[in-house]
């Protein structure tokens, strides 16, 4: 009975100790995953900056960034096998509808191109979308985590990065396009 009752007391402290650790573990983790990200997010250093240029050509399409000078541009980077992206098409489909002088430019970064043009056709995309397997133009913003879409100003500037999947309709985002339109 002594041994079983030391044996509780033990036990009670080593759990009581290990969850303590747990804690300081999960805290400790949260920090480091929120300091490794400074830099995502809505305000990442590049606003401001001027957006880099860029043409992709895919053999039906063919987008050079420093055509649309002049006018707002949203530029998304995205994947059909990213559930985010697929997530964020329709609100993006429906602001493209709703804003039509608004330019959105959708670069899709799959490596096959048979899986991205049976995409848009099943999403019946209408939105102007070119297919860039080598992320040409993603890496010329360092993007690489999709879905990450880019406000560009009628200069050419970066104003805001939206980093995941976005409701494009939200009044939020809406009154924020329509200030960068004015």
């Amino acid at each position: 009975m002594l041994m079983a009752s030391y044996y509780r007391e033990v036990m009670r402290g080593w759990n009581a100790m290990r969850w303590r650790d747990m804690r300081w573990l999960a805290v400790a983790t949260m920090c480091a995953a929120a300091l490794t990200g400074c830099d995502r997010g809505n305000h990442p250093s590049q606003p401001g900056t001027m957006a880099p240029d860029f043409t992709v050509e895919d053999g039906v399409t063919r987008v050079h960034l420093a055509d649309y000078r002049g006018q707002v541009v949203l530029l998304n980077f995205w994947a059909s096998w990213c559930a985010p992206c697929v997530a964020e098409i329709p609100s993006l489909e429906a602001l493209h509808h709703r804003d039509p002088k608004l330019v959105i430019l959708a670069v899709d970064v799959d490596e096959d191109e048979s899986a991205y043009r049976q995409f848009v056709k099943d999403h019946q995309m209408d939105l102007k979308t070119v297919w860039d397997p080598r992320e040409t133009a993603a890496s010329k913003f360092n993007s690489s985590m999709w879905p990450e879409t880019y406000a560009i100003d009628r200069q050419g500037r970066i104003r805001r990065k939206f980093v995941g999947a976005t409701d494009w309709t939200s009044v939020e985002v809406t009154d924020y396009l329509n200030m960068l339109e004015r």
